[in-house]
């Protein structure tokens, strides 16, 4: 057996030597202290310990045949940029523990857990994003506003009567000019996001004036709502790559759309409903804009979405992760 050595002062004042003693005795107590409180942490972290081998296998069984692998996000060739969407599996201990009293399986008390994709939307190069993710059961309303202010009101009673959140990308100028109607739609809940200062051609502007438009667009939004918005709409759906590069230096991701209103040619209401609502599909994005054929067709519109088992989101919604179950 080892012998504890001890270390003497050279004084060899017998005064030192006690209080070397000391010492060691605070630090044995100190570890003997830090030695129960990681057994502690060990104890209170530690799992129920598997009795029911054969109720623990028939979960871990059915875990194993109903995984959901998550979808990671990608470019595409043709949507460009679409967020991943997590996977799902049955968390089996959680799972194990719930039915142990009983001693039986209960599909009923599976505990599910989500699985998030390795790779994310903030990880993929500056890309625009027309859709969501095509497994995700969700469509979300983008309302272009930078005139139309009659049909604001409307419009916004109807969203609020389905419980339906849309995400508005503002004019910067319009903002300046209607504070009050912007922070109503903010208040409402409803999601900003940034269309440019002037509705301008982003094709055909520098780098230099791009840049410009949003960041001023920003301010204003800012200034009135306290809010900084992180997805751009281009005016018209006008853009190059340089657009969406200035957008994602100013921490901002470019959306553009799936499905088409076209409600700006004032079609007919319902012919307006019939076409959009054929097109949507899981992670459409549909764009409108405050004008009399939506004010009169956006009830039915989301009526005939849900009736296609899809829920209506904003794009923060839709570009997320989690999944609708």
């Amino acid at each position: 057996m080892l012998k504890p050595t001890y270390i003497k002062w050279r004084t060899g004042d017998d005064n030192h030597l006690a209080g070397e003693m000391r010492i060691m005795k605070h630090l044995l107590l100190v570890g003997a202290l830090i030695l129960a409180l990681g057994s502690f942490a060990i104890l209170s972290n530690a799992k129920v310990p598997v009795k029911n081998e054969a109720l623990y296998q028939q979960i871990k069984s059915y875990s194993e045949q109903h995984e959901i692998k998550p979808i990671d996000a990608k470019v595409d060739r043709v949507w460009k940029a679409m967020p991943g969407y997590n996977g799902l599996r049955v968390d089996t201990q959680a799972s194990y523990e719930k039915m142990m009293p009983a001693g039986k399986f209960d599909e009923t008390k599976l505990v599910f857990e989500e699985v998030p994709p390795a790779v994310h939307l903030d990880d993929l190069e500056p890309q625009p994003i027309f859709r969501g993710n095509p497994e995700k059961p969700m469509v979300s309303l983008l309302i272009n506003v930078a005139w139309g202010n009659e049909y604001i009101p409307p419009i916004l009673k109807i969203l609020n009567e389905h419980e339906v959140k849309a995400t508005f990308f503002f004019d910067g100028s319009w903002v300046k000019n209607n504070p009050d109607l912007a922070m109503r739609i903010y208040n409402e809940g409803h999601e900003i996001g940034n269309h440019a200062y002037s509705h301008p051609d982003l094709q055909k502007r520098s780098r230099a004036e791009t840049r410009e438009e949003m960041k001023k667009t920003n301010a204003v939004i800012f200034d009135t709502l306290s809010v900084q918005p992180k997805w751009f709409g281009p005016p018209s759906g006008s853009f190059n790559q340089q657009t969406v590069e200035v957008a994602h230096e100013l921490d901002m991701k470019m959306i553009l759309w799936t499905v088409d209103t076209v409600d700006w040619r004032k079609p007919e209401p319902s012919e307006m409903v019939r076409r959009v609502v054929s097109k949507v599909e899981n992670g459409s994005m549909i764009l409108m804009h405050p004008t009399d054929p939506v004010a009169k067709g956006l009830g039915t519109m989301i009526n005939d979405i849900k009736a296609k088992g899809l829920q209506l989101g904003t794009v923060s919604d839709l570009m997320s992760e989690k999944r609708i179950d």
